[in-house]
């Protein structure tokens, strides 16, 4: 597709050729595999690069998808510390937990606090909800705007720290990859994995209490979103 001739070559390991007939570049470009492509044509002659075409295309769809994901703004998301000041601390934990995971894929937080009745001569309880979660969220996010009041409800605006957000991600890495190779943890101490209680024997009181003491760590470690919504489906 190349009308134009001469042309300036370029080779595959970016050297410069020199000019030569359209057709003399495309017999070079076959006798190393490859493709001649037009990469400047409003230049006389029109500069040529002998390349995979293919892997070419690729790369610059790549490079595309790329820039579109990193123009698109942050979506902003929305928490509501339910209908009044008095949200159990529980249900409170479940949505800093959620506001984590939104923080750490990026997005913004917006945290609403409603006011019923007498509650708004109140306001401080309000405050100390949002005071709240903004401490426990101070290590991957950042205060962007400050207690706004629109009729009975104020808002915050998190934003996510993303320094401290790239850090936390290559520590959990990091100990992902030491996991995976059976190396011995931070701590010092050396992975052991209790003896099996053969079906037959009766467990001893040590080996209830290690069962028991895994079945206490499990519980903790378990996402609290993920217990309410299990308490909730009866499992």
């Amino acid at each position: 597709m190349i009308r134009l001739s001469p042309v300036r070559v370029i080779g595959p390991d970016d050297e410069q050729i020199g000019v030569l007939e359209t057709h003399e570049a495309i017999r070079l470009a076959q006798q190393h595999g490859l493709d001649l492509v037009e990469v400047v044509a409003d230049q006389r002659p029109p500069i040529c690069k002998i390349m995979d075409f293919g892997q070419y295309r690729y790369e610059e769809t790549k490079k595309e998808q790329r820039s579109r994901a990193s123009s698109r703004s942050a979506e902003m998301k929305e928490i509501r510390l339910g209908r009044s000041t008095k949200i159990d601390p529980h249900d409170q934990q479940i949505r800093i937990e959620q506001a984590r995971r939104f923080l750490m894929d990026g997005h913004k937080v917006r945290v609403v606090q409603r006011f019923r009745g007498r509650e708004m001569a109140h306001k401080d309880l309000g405050i100390q909800n949002l005071r709240r979660f903004c401490d426990d969220l101070s290590d991957i996010s950042k205060v962007e705007l400050e207690p706004r009041w629109v009729g009975r409800q104020t808002s915050i605006v998190l934003a996510p720290d993303r320094p401290r957000i790239e850090s936390i991600k290559r520590k959990r890495e990091a100990a992902r990859l030491k996991e995976s190779q059976g190396e011995t943890p931070a701590d010092g101490t050396t992975p052991t994995t209790p003896e099996p209680i053969a079906p037959d024997a009766e467990p001893t009181q040590e080996d209830l209490r290690i069962e028991a003491k895994r079945a206490d760590d499990d519980r903790r470690q378990k996402n609290p979103v993920d217990a309410e919504l299990d308490a909730l489906l009866g499992e």
